[in-house]
């Protein structure tokens, strides 16, 4: 088994209710349902998700929180290993 070296870094965003506090500032915010609509998803690893937004073929990533469940801050991967 691989060792995840980012599990600590994102336990203290749970633990610390970072996902909730960035939920609040988001300009935007997707239910599942909605998530489904505009985005593939390709990964999880809480707090975070992978995804391909739909209209553009864009990858990127968003954090997600729990309860309730809401999928915010699209940042776009730009690195050039992911643009194929």
């Amino acid at each position: 088994m691989t060792e995840d070296s980012t599990e600590t870094f994102r336990r203290t965003l749970i633990e610390n209710g970072i996902p909730e506090h960035e939920l609040r500032e988001a300009e935007e915010r997707w239910t599942t349902e909605e998530l489904k609509r505009d985005f593939e998803v390709i990964g999880f690893l809480a707090p975070f998700v992978a995804v391909i937004r739909k209209s553009d073929g864009k990858k990127g990533s968003m954090m997600f929180t729990h309860h309730p469940r809401f999928y915010f801050n699209f940042i776009e991967d730009t690195r050039r290993d992911l643009a194929d």
